[in-house]
């Protein structure tokens, strides 16, 4: 007993340091809720010490639906993303030379651009630094989709289906457009409110000084200016 008391003291000594450090895009903990609904879930191997870049999603052999770090060894799965794809400052990732996603989704990119008065290739940009264009992508905070649209967000938006990249496209980026307005068409410290939240840029007056939001705008602006080119 005393030995378990003192590892949750330490877990929970550990969650406070980070949320003192982090932003609030990230929390340590998936959430399933608005994916799965009521049915059963099991989530093994995921540690509060530990996130793992990847989360693997499937039914296992009794039909439960399962959240793992590791994928099973037979059948099919899904890969949830765990952190937005371009939050990690030690990512060693080349942002000049990544493979850009140009033909994805197009018409939902061009009709967003058009209805909400913002750069289809900024939109482009987003998606790629949020999700890798990966529309069953689910944070831990429990962002779903492309554009990694947080539950409350995504309903006051109208969205009733955040994984269908159509809804989450148009939504996304008119809460993009609204961020751009906000701050004067800046894209930096539109991004980064994307990020981080605009009360954080508001506080900060500026980029807030996070090291996940500081990647984040950095690497924005670079496949921006990438997919301005293409």
């Amino acid at each position: 007993m005393i030995k378990t008391f003192l590892l949750l003291c330490l877990a929970a000594v550990s969650l406070c340091s980070w949320a003192q450090t982090g932003k609030p895009h990230f929390v340590a903990k998936p959430s399933d809720k608005s994916v799965l609904g009521s049915q059963k879930v099991v989530t093994h191997s995921l540690s509060i010490a530990r996130a793992p870049d990847q989360v693997y999603h499937y039914k296992n052999a009794a039909g439960v639906v399962v959240f793992s770090d590791r994928p099973p060894e037979t059948g099919h799965y899904q890969v949830r993303i765990y952190d937005c794809y371009a939050c990690k400052p030690s990512s060693n990732i080349n942002w000049q030379s990544i493979p850009l996603y140009t033909q994805q989704y197009k018409e939902e990119i061009q009709l967003a651009a058009t209805t909400y008065s913002i750069e289809a290739a900024l939109i482009r940009a987003v998606i790629h630094a949020e999700s890798a264009f990966k529309p069953a992508a689910l944070s831990r905070t429990g962002a779903q989709g492309l554009m990694q649209l947080m539950p409350v967000t995504a309903k006051e938006l109208g969205v009733t289906d955040a994984f269908k990249p159509s809804q989450n496209i148009a939504a996304g980026s008119r809460y993009l457009a609204q961020l751009l307005q906000r701050f004067d068409g800046d894209i930096t410290l539109a991004c980064a409110a994307y990020n981080a939240g605009a009360s954080r840029v508001d506080q900060y007056r500026g980029v807030p000084p996070f090291p996940e939001t500081k990647a984040y705008v950095e690497r924005v602006n670079i496949l921006l200016q990438r997919y301005r080119k293409t």
